[in-house]
């Protein structure tokens, strides 16, 4: 079964909403798989998703209250088949992190938006609350894509 690890700088806003998005896409599916997130970055490790990103996910209907932030580590590469990065700057953090023997499949999240290929999603930590349902949008729309690809076939 695929496996997903949605990845962005502190894993406190993007890639927790990404995590719980797909959660959804696969609970909706009736499939248990290994779907997580994790940071590029150190300086968060232990901390909820930031307030604003477990709004946006309880409007939804979804619980990202329980979600911690970790790093990324080595042996992620293995554990999972998809490792999708929430921007370019992730993606390149994570190609240069890549041991040389990696079976994870890498991939930017909006390569799995229709039109968006190759697009960040920004990054709402600066921003106002709004950001944050952008972020969603995007998200929920990726996963529903990425989901049909991987899980429907």
């Amino acid at each position: 079964m695929p496996s997903f690890l949605f990845v962005c700088t502190g894993n406190i806003c993007r890639s927790p909403l990404a995590e719980v998005a797909m959660r959804h896409e696969a609970e909706k599916r009736g499939l248990t798989l290994d779907i997580d997130s994790a940071g590029t970055g150190h300086w968060h490790i232990g901390d909820p998703p930031d307030p604003r990103a477990q709004r946006v996910a309880h409007k939804h209907g979804l619980d990202a209250s329980p979600l911690r932030a970790r790093a990324v580590h080595p042996e992620d590469f293995h554990r999972f088949t998809h490792i999708i990065a929430l921007d370019q700057s992730h993606l390149f953090a994570l190609q240069k992190m890549r041991p040389h023997n990696a079976t994870a499949e890498l991939s930017l999240m909006l390569d799995h938006h229709p039109k968006r290929e190759g697009d960040d999603v920004e990054d709402p930590y600066y921003g106002p609350d709004s950001g944050f349902d952008r972020v969603w949008k995007e998200v929920e729309f990726a996963c529903k894509t990425l989901a049909t690809r991987t899980l429907d076939n």
